[in-house]
């Protein structure tokens, strides 16, 4: 078993080395040129599209614009916008956090154009729901549809990994470390939650995770405000450590600038999972006129996941100072770093921020293991058994030790991304026609309003 965990560590050294990270970031570049900096321009349009009433009910799709980024939402704010942000500030310094935001700016435009091409290409199935995603748009758009069965591979055995069992194996410790209560208890609780929520399909996710997810962020984003505005005379000096430390002289003739950048990077997208290819399998069930509609809202994901989420995680590390004595990582450091601004109730917003934000994971994560499983299946006939398999298992991941189960579920994470970026490169002329479309639309919109 030892010589299995070490092959697996060097697989994932492997998969999650410099090549992906230059990929993920460079398509994120690339795309940002070629659609002319659209996060930019049109980020605040896209949370109000979000946030506002009129949906496009009328048009095809099973769940509204925001009940579709709420999906996406709770799959993406997870462990990693607790524990990944505290790894990334141990292992790469707090200038870890400004490559975590360079990361997310440019992943924007990937998971604008991944949702764009998501709509673009999904299906209807017997029962008449949208399924949509990578593998679809590899099969239909690009032509290459072994690419989408490797990416369906990766995507339904990595939802039993990084978006079930190490979620609820997260819950299960944490709980017990700052309450006491047996994993055991806890297992059988948010198996129930689970079964509840996820064996009514789609329609049922959406519901939950509309009023679930905007209740848990809101929850945790206060706890962190209340941080900052009790200790204002922190931030400066907080902001000023990120920024010399991502391009201080002293990182760079430490030699460590590329694992200040690496740690960044990765965990930017460990926590957004822009351009992992997952949660466009959340937007093509959206009801949408356009797929750049869709896109745009999609897009705001990224925007409030790390650049919101993980920044006051990241800032409340940095101003604590904690991190220097290298004793304390991930949810440790995070709880304590709390801890010492809001004293013992600090750990527990982050205990309960972190239960929230795990079972949400594993909500959204079982709609997208389903997606993959179908698309391998060809038929939706099976996926009561995938939900059935896929609810045994957060009860066994509340209980059991799961290294191995990491370090593989990291992998298949990880080789999701290069079929998904293939697909991206290769039809963004695609993704730049879609987005024309929908710019004249909203023009054509705003001279109606006059």
């Amino acid at each position: 078993m030892d010589a299995f965990t070490d092959f697996l560590n060097y697989i994932s050294g492997l998969v999650w080395g410099p090549p992906l990270l230059i990929l993920l970031v460079g398509t994120g570049i690339y795309l940002t040129i070629r659609l002319g900096g659209l996060q930019f321009r049109l980020t605040g349009y896209s949370l109000k599209l979000a946030f506002s009433k009129s949906q496009d009910s009328k048009s095809k799709g099973d769940i509204s614009h925001f009940q579709s980024l709420m999906t996406a939402m709770a799959a993406t704010v997870g462990t990693g916008n607790i524990v990944g942000v505290a790894t990334a500030v141990v292992l790469g310094g707090p200038g870890a956090i400004f490559w975590m935001w360079i990361s997310a700016i440019f992943g924007m435009a990937t998971k604008y154009a991944e949702a764009v091409l998501a709509v673009k290409y999904r299906v209807q199935d017997e029962d008449g729901e949208m399924s949509g995603g990578p593998m679809y748009y590899l099969e239909r758009g690009l032509k290459q549809k072994w690419l989408g069965v490797l990416f369906a591979l990766f995507g339904a055995v990595a939802a039993f990994g990084i978006g079930n069992m190490v979620q609820s194996n997260s819950v299960s410790g944490v709980v017990n470390d700052t309450f006491g209560v047996n994993p055991w208890i806890t297992g059988i609780i948010l198996t129930i939650f689970t079964a509840l929520v996820i064996l009514g399909g789609i329609k049922s996710i959406g519901k939950v995770t509309s009023l679930f997810v905007p209740i848990m962020v809101a929850f945790y984003l206060l706890a962190g405000l209340i941080v900052m505005i009790l200790n204002l005379s922190l931030i400066p000096d907080a902001i000023a450590t990120i920024f010399s430390l991502a391009f201080g002289n002293e990182a760079i003739a430490g030699g460590v600038i590329g694992a200040i950048i690496r740690y960044g990077v990765a965990r930017g997208v460990f926590s957004n999972e822009a351009g992992l290819g997952s949660a466009p399998i959340a937007a093509a069930a959206a009801k949408t006129d356009l797929p750049g509609r869709q896109g745009l809202v999609s897009m705001t994901q990224v925007f409030l996941d790390t650049l919101i989420v993980c920044s006051i995680t990241g800032i409340t590390i940095v101003m604590a100072g904690l991190y220097e004595s290298g004793d304390l990582e991930g949810g440790a450091l995070t709880s304590a770093s709390f801890g010492q601004f809001l004293g013992g109730i600090g750990p527990i917003i982050v205990t309960v921020g972190l239960v929230f934000f795990a079972s949400s994971t594993i909500i959204g994560w079982s709609y997208y293991g389903e997606k993959c499983f179908q698309y391998l299946i060809g038929s939706k006939k099976f996926n009561i058994i995938y939900r059935a398999l896929f609810v045994v298992a957060v009860m066994v991941g509340s209980v059991a030790s799961l290294d191995v189960v990491w370090l593989f579920s990291d992998v298949m994470n990880g080789l999701m991304a290069f079929p998904n970026l293939i697909g991206l490169l290769g039809l963004s002329g695609v993704v730049v026609y879609e987005t024309k479309r929908i710019q004249a639309k909203i023009k054509e919109e705003k001279a109606a309003k006059g």
